[in-house]
């Protein structure tokens, strides 16, 4: 496991290789994550959707194999289990500013990486039968910001199979009702859940530039970061979640050889801050 902090404060527990069943997806994630107060703002294994894993990369339909945990979403049938799970494997650490001269446009792996801060890593990303169709670079850091701290998570994406490497979700797969997960996903503990925008209380599909979400006036969460056709998957009702959905409503093939990369950044403050307060807070000032 390793360790992120601000200041002295340890902010954020991040576990690269789980021991977890095979239905779960295995997969890298972050878990606890705490705002500088002291509040738990991630959750793990949940009673509901144990394949929840705090905070990190999933997807619910990778060339075929389900990346995400769960049953799986067929076409005229519905959610069914099946053998087709998947996992994604931490490979190897990077040590700070060696990834920085081999990473794709954007993903600066070698950007603020100092023990503690930030880290950086390679990952293989494995289908049902564990061949590996996409190779990836993360890179995660913590950073003082105002209000609380914020989470920087950029992550690349390459085909590593001679074909093409779709990925979907469940509506790409006929699911109505804009259930269009997968991509970075952070699931929050349970509570009296609220989501809004800039402009709108209803953040689902949306491709607004930042949500936020709340639970029991404990904390913010506001993301950033979607790119592209990207939009946001919100759920406050059944459990409390966002995600930065990389197939919304369309698959996103990643030709043989080629990358995609993204940078999700997520403030984190205690108690609940105003659409104002926000707006200051990520916007960057006029010139």
């Amino acid at each position: 496991m390793t360790v992120l902090r601000v200041g002295d404060v340890e902010v954020a527990t991040y576990v690269a290789d789980p021991e977890l069943n095979v239905r779960l997806s295995p997969r890298p994630y972050l878990h606890p994550v705490r705002t500088l107060g002291g509040a738990v703002v991630t959750d793990v294994l949940c009673p509901d959707h144990p394949w929840h894993l705090g905070a990190g990369l999933a997807m619910a339909d990778v060339a075929g194999s389900n990346l995400w945990g769960g049953r799986t979403y067929v076409r005229d049938e519905g959610y069914v289990w099946r053998d087709d799970h998947g996992r994604i494997r931490h490979d190897e650490w990077l040590t700070p500013g060696v990834g920085s001269a081999e990473s794709p446009p954007g993903v600066g792996l070698g950007e603020g990486l100092s023990p503690g801060v930030g880290f950086a890593e390679r990952l293989s990303w494995c289908v049902r039968d564990g061949h590996t169709v996409l190779r990836e670079l993360r890179a995660v850091t913590a950073t003082s910001a105002t209000h609380g701290w914020e989470l920087s998570f950029r992550y690349a994406l390459t085909a590593s199979s001679p074909t093409v490497v779709a990925l979907g979700s469940p509506a790409t797969n006929g699911r109505p009702g804009g259930a269009g997960y997968g991509g970075f996903f952070w699931r929050a503990p349970d509570g009296k859940a609220a989501a809004f925008t800039d402009t709108s209380d209803e953040p689902n599909g949306s491709a607004e530039p930042w949500v936020a979400l709340t639970v029991d006036g404990d904390y913010t969460l506001v993301f950033r970061g979607l790119s592209g056709d990207d939009r946001w998957f919100v759920r406050t009702d059944e459990y409390a979640g966002v995600c930065a959905a990389l197939a919304f409503e369309h698959e996103l093939r990643i030709l043989p050889g080629a990358t995609i990369g993204r940078h999700i950044r997520v403030l984190i403050a205690d108690g609940v801050l105003s659409r104002a307060q926000i707006r200051a807070a990520v916007q960057p000032p006029s010139r």
